[in-house]
């Protein structure tokens, strides 16, 4: 953009001399350099905070299914990638043990149920004790309790989609035994129902940056496209000013300056569910600051985003 202005001043620069309009003196000689530092003072250094620029990125929230019961899996309906609704069955464990579980405490809830009754009839009739009386009532909430805890494992023995999604690299069969340990998830489940864009921003350009400000990228995998967005919020910590509790002195490393990450709400759904996780692209904030550099950033942007058919990197 800079060598365009430039050759555009001094195509205006020419064009007046030749007709006239202006003698070639060393005032008009040395002007290009005038303008040159005057671009570079007044618009272009001063867009790289008016206008800050960054490198976006698609991330979407991955969830490790681990069932709540163990057993062996007796189907796996889903398929690798294929789309997935909130509810949709992942994979169903045999529910026989939890099944005769459920069956067992109801016959005892049947029989404490009938006892209770009995016990409440001879009280009211004055040929029996309170005390026998609670005691049952204790029995029978204790087995509605258990028949409770008995029905939640028989259900969850049918694992299901926690949001909209899919599955990926799906390794689990029909006849494997899984367990109810969080260290050993049997497949990764990939939430689309919310897609997520992050802006990495240089931290001497980051000062003016915060939320509702406009946004717009231009992601390699929509080529030529502008996507408009607004900035939802802006990390306020990054890994290397982060501490933790230990039992050791300060440990001096060496101190990296790395970008601030800035949150970005797209406002096209259609094109936010259709972007990849992992899709990067060029992303640009407009600030309320050197707003004049706004129209050079947006022409930047679409240059970029015309490339992007053409430059695989």
């Amino acid at each position: 953009m800079m060598i365009a202005l430039m050759a555009l001043y001094l195509a205006l620069l020419f064009t007046l001399v030749w007709v006239g309009a202006i003698r070639l003196n060393t005032f008009w000689k040395a002007s290009p350099l005038i303008v040159l530092l005057l671009l570079n003072i007044g618009l272009f250094i001063p867009m790289g905070w008016g206008a800050p620029q960054g490198t976006a990125l698609v991330y979407r929230n991955a969830v490790s299914i681990v069932p709540d019961v163990a057993g062996e899996v007796v189907d796996v309906p889903v398929r690798p990638n294929a789309p997935l609704k909130q509810g949709d069955i992942l994979f169903k464990i045999d529910p026989t043990p939890y099944d005769a579980q459920v069956k067992a405490i109801e016959a005892q809830l049947k029989l404490s149920s009938t006892r209770l009754t009995q016990m409440t009839s001879l009280y009211e009739r004055d040929a029996g004790r309170g005390f026998d009386v609670e005691q049952r009532q204790s029995e029978v909430d204790q087995l509605k309790a258990q028949l409770q805890n008995a029905q939640w494992n028989f259900d969850k023995t049918v694992v299901r989609a926690p949001a909209d999604g899919y599955v990926t690299n799906v390794a689990l069969r029909k006849g494997a035994r899984v367990g109810n340990l969080s260290a050993a998830p049997v497949m990764a489940f990939i939430d689309t129902s919310a897609t997520h864009v992050a802006v990495e921003i240089d931290q001497i350009a980051a000062r003016y940056v915060a939320p509702g400000q406009a946004v717009e990228i231009a992601f390699k995998f929509a080529p030529g496209r502008i996507a408009t967005g607004k900035v939802e919020s802006v990390l306020q910590a990054v890994s290397t000013g982060q501490t933790q509790v230990s039992g050791q002195a300060a440990t001096p490393k060496g101190i990296a300056t790395v970008p601030f990450v800035v949150n970005v709400g797209l406002d096209d759904n259609e094109l936010a569910a259709r972007l990849p996780a992992g899709a990067t692209g060029t992303a640009a904030v407009f600030t309320d600051h050197v707003k004049v550099s706004h129209i050079i950033r947006r022409v930047l942007l679409r240059q970029i985003a015309i490339l992007n058919y053409v430059v695989p990197f």
